[in-house]
């Protein structure tokens, strides 16, 4: 093996580090990524017990990676803003306001496919019942 393909391995190896220190953080620090968190494990519990198909499955978790994606990016959108901007100043409010409507779009988008999918199967059971 050169030291080519060593160095490649060695950077992709401390991205991937940096990456999952980024996620650490977040989860340790936000609220609302915790509850988010805690929202998607609920819906991969109920999901199983549902038995969803497979393309119900991929559904779900791209709509939940959507939702935590787009969380840590305003995360990041936000600290940034306060490290450049530590007064108040309604162009950089408007940013983060404008970053955490992405979330809220997506969280509600993310409510609509859950309704979709899970509202037919749980009436069903509950019929069934």
């Amino acid at each position: 093996m050169n030291s080519d393909s060593k160095d490649s391995k060695k950077k992709r190896t401390v991205g991937f580090n940096y990456a999952a220190r980024g996620l650490k953080k977040t989860a340790l620090t936000e609220r609302n990524f915790q509850i988010q968190l805690c929202a998607a494990a609920l819906t991969l519990i109920v999901a199983a017990l549902l038995q969803l198909s497979a393309v119900e499955w991929i559904i779900i978790i791209m709509v939940i990676g959507l939702v935590l994606a787009l969380e840590v990016v305003n995360t990041a959108i936000e600290r940034l803003l306060d490290y450049l901007s530590p007064e108040f100043h309604p162009l950089a409010g408007a940013v983060k306001d404008i970053s955490a409507g992405a979330v809220l779009l997506a969280v509600i988008v993310a409510l609509l496919v859950a309704m979709i999918i899970f509202l037919p199967k749980i009436n069903a059971f509950l019929f069934y019942i």
